[in-house]
C-alpha cells in the first residue's frame, strides 16, 4: 500500500485527468465532471457512453433516490448516460449552484453500480481533493494514477501527522506564545497549534478552529470565524495556559471552492447545511482525529474545551482526549450572519 498514490490521484482530479479507484469488490475509472474540457472528455470517453457517477443527496435533488435498489445514504447514483447529456449538461448535473440557470434535467434513468465501495471511495477523495463528488465513469485509454480505497484512507489517516518545526511567536493576545506547524508525509497541508502562557500541571484552555480565509483574513460578516478565532485567543491568554489548534479544514472539510458555492446557494436561500448536502457532502466533513492527534504529539491528554459544537467535545473523547469542562464561547451576531447562527443552533445543535 502507498499512500502516495493518493496524493497523485487528488492531483490527477484537480486538474481533470483520469484516474482509476480500486477496491475490494473491484475498480472504476473516473474522470472529475468539474475539470473536464471538450478535449481530456473526447480523449477518456470517445463513444461519449461514460456514465455519471454523482452523490445520493445530490440525486435526491434531481428526485432519483426512488430509482435506488440500495437504501445506503453513503452509496453514490449512477446516471446512465444519454446522447442529448454532453460535458455542459453534466457540469449542470454536478453543480447545484447551476440549478436556477438550467432548472430543466432529465429523463433521467439510474445505473446499477457494479463496484460500490470503489465508488464511495471516489467521493471520499472528491472531498479531499476539493472538488464536487461527480464524475464521469467507464471510458477507455491510460489513466494518470490508480488508486484504492485503503491507500486514500492511509492518506486521511491523522497518525501520519508529525511535529515539523516549533518557534517563539509573540502575538497581539500574549507575547508569551509558541507556535508548531504538524505535517504528514504526502498531505501538503500544514496545521499550526499556537501554545500560549506557561504550562504547569492544569488541563489548559484549547481551541479548535478550523481554517476560515474569508472569515479569519478578509472580515466575511457571514459567518462569526474571525471574531471566534480572536475572542479565543484572549480567552486562552487569560487562563494559566492553553492552546489555539488552526486546522486546515476550510468550509468544514470540503475545501475553499466548495465553500463558496455553499455561500453562492446560501444567497439563493438555502441554509448552510442544506447547501452542504445538495453540493453532495455531509453537513460537517471535518476530521477531529487531527486535533487529538496534534494534543497528543504536545503531551496533552486532557483539555478545557473552548467551544459551542457538543459535536467537538464527542470528536475529541472519541479520539481518546479527555474533556473535562466544555468553556462557552459568545459572540454577538449581526445581520448577515444572524441566519447562519440560527441554523446552527437550531440543526447542528450549536449551544449558543
Amino acid at each position: 500500500m502507498d499512500p502516495k498514490a493518493a496524493a497523485r490521484a487528488i492531483d490527477a482530479l484537480r486538474r481533470g485527468w483520469p484516474v482509476e479507484l480500486r477496491a475490494a469488490d473491484g475498480a472504476c475509472r473516473v474522470m472529475a465532471i468539474e475539470g473536464a474540457d471538450d478535449v481530456t472528455l473526447a480523449a477518456f470517453d470517445p463513444d461519449g457512453k461514460a456514465a455519471l457517477l454523482i452523490s445520493s443527496s445530490r440525486a435526491e435533488t434531481l428526485k432519483l433516490t426512488n430509482q435506488r435498489a440500495a437504501a445506503d445514504p453513503e452509496l453514490p447514483v449512477l446516471i446512465e448516460r444519454s446522447p442529448w447529456i454532453d460535458r455542459d449538461v453534466a457540469a449542470a448535473i454536478a453543480d447545484p449552484v447551476r440549478d436556477l440557470g438550467s432548472p430543466l434535467k432529465g429523463p433521467f434513468r439510474a445505473g446499477r453500480i457494479d463496484a460500490p465501495l470503489a465508488a464511495k471511495a471516489a467521493l471520499r477523495i472528491a472531498r479531499l481533493a476539493g472538488i464536487l463528488p461527480a464524475f464521469f465513469v467507464g471510458g477507455e485509454g491510460p489513466v494518470e494514477a490508480s488508486v484504492s480505497a485503503d491507500e486514500i484512507a492511509a492518506y486521511d489517516d491523522a497518525a501520519r501527522l508529525a511535529i515539523a518545526t516549533r518557534a517563539r511567536l509573540p502575538v497581539s493576545a500574549s507575547e508569551n506564545a509558541e507556535i508548531v506547524a504538524f505535517r504528514s508525509p504526502e498531505e501538503p497541508r500544514e496545521h499550526i497549534a499556537l501554545i500560549v502562557g506557561n504550562r504547569d500541571g492544569s488541563p489548559p484552555v484549547v481551541r479548535l478552529h478550523s481554517e476560515c480565509l474569508t472569515g479569519d483574513v478578509l472580515g466575511s460578516l457571514k459567518c462569526d470565524c474571525g471574531p471566534q478565532l480572536h475572542e479565543a485567543l484572549h480567552q486562552i491568554a487569560d487562563a494559566p495556559w492553553g492552546v489555539l489548534l488552526y486546522l486546515r479544514q476550510e468550509g468544514r472539510g470540503i475545501g475553499l471552492v466548495n465553500k463558496l458555492r455553499a455561500y453562492a446557494l446560501q444567497d439563493q436561500g438555502f441554509d448552510t447545511v442544506d447547501a452542504n448536502t445538495r453540493l453532495g457532502f455531509a453537513i460537517d466533513a471535518r476530521d477531529f482525529s487531527v486535533a487529538a492527534r496534534m494534543l497528543n504529539l504536545l503531551g496533552v491528554g486532557e483539555v478545557r474545551l473552548l467551544t459551542n459544537n457538543p459535536a467537538k467535545v464527542a470528536g475529541l473523547e472519541a479520539a481518546g482526549v479527555s474533556v473535562k469542562e466544555r468553556l462557552p464561547l459568545a459572540i454577538a451576531a449581526n445581520p448577515h450572519n444572524e441566519r447562519y447562527l440560527v441554523t446552527k443552533r437550531d440543526r447542528t445543535g450549536h449551544q449558543l
